[in-house]
């Protein structure tokens, strides 16, 4: 009985401080995290998908009316950042960081867009512009699609590399998939 004790302490020792370890191990590694998201609602969510030189954000907005706050930890933003916005419609789009605002607007009938920038709706921007943004309406099966909205789908947005040239701390976004009467 004796030597069955002096068996389990050990063991005991060794499984503590192997919880421990990875206990130590997973706190650092959220301390790390390139990003900090912050969103309006609870029921927000935004999966982080960081490769190399890209980040895709995959925002879900039950409610369909919200707004998110990306802030980088790391030193600079990836080359390319690609968002994911699963939302019924993407009447009104907003992204902005400490210097550029930029709006846009996909039509629900026709899935045209309008992307302008500054506020300056009467003034859209063209495929020219350094701040277009390529605004792709994706099926379910991950196919890009015409049909508005994209049923159980999402749209892809990249974020122009004007948007984050001069490397701003946090990037807000905007949306309203349609609005409510």
């Amino acid at each position: 009985m004796q030597q069955h004790q002096g068996t389990i302490m050990p063991h005991f020792v060794i499984a503590s401080l192997l919880m421990l370890a990875i206990a130590a191990t997973i706190a650092h590694a959220d301390e790390h995290a390139p990003f900090k998201i912050t969103t309006k609602r609870d029921n927000d969510l935004v999966v982080v998908k960081a490769e190399k030189a890209q980040v895709v954000f995959s925002i879900h907005s039950p409610f369909g009316i919200s707004h998110a706050v990306i802030e980088r930890t790391d030193r600079r933003w990836p080359d390319a950042i690609i968002l994911h916005l699963h939302l019924k419609g993407l009447e009104k789009f907003t992204m902005s960081n400490d210097k550029v605002k930029l709006e846009a607007s996909v039509s629900s009938q026709e899935g045209k867009v309008r992307l302008w920038k500054d506020g300056k709706e009467e003034t859209p921007l063209d495929t020219k512009s350094p701040y277009w943004i390529e605004i792709q309406p994706i099926a379910r099966d991950g196919k890009p699609t015409k049909i508005i909205p994209p049923k159980d789908g999402y749209f892809r947005l990249q974020l122009p590399k004007a948007f984050i040239a001069e490397n701003p701390k946090s990037i807000t976004l905007y949306w309203i998939d349609f609005y409510r009467n």
